[in-house]
């Protein structure tokens, strides 16, 4: 049986954490946006780089966040 794996997905920037338009338990195909961030009044959208299910939230809308924050983690 294969083992399960982690991948945690990582803010690039100094943001405000806008929007986390999935939840622990959801599924998400690469691509997807997982976390809308805003920074100097642009909003990024931070996209899933491995398909799979949301096993962590680590922050909620209204956040800072800075680089390198684990935004949330994906099992694949």
């Amino acid at each position: 049986m294969a083992r399960e794996k982690t991948f945690p997905v990582t803010a690039d920037m100094v943001a405000n954490v806008l929007e986390v338009p999935v939840a622990v338990g959801d599924s998400v195909e690469i691509g997807e946006t997982v976390v809308l961030l805003e920074s100097m009044k642009m909003e990024i959208p931070v996209l899933a780089e491995v398909s799979g299910v949301v096993s962590d939230v680590r922050f909620e809308p209204g956040a800072v966040v800075q680089e390198g924050d684990v935004l949330l983690v994906l099992t694949y």
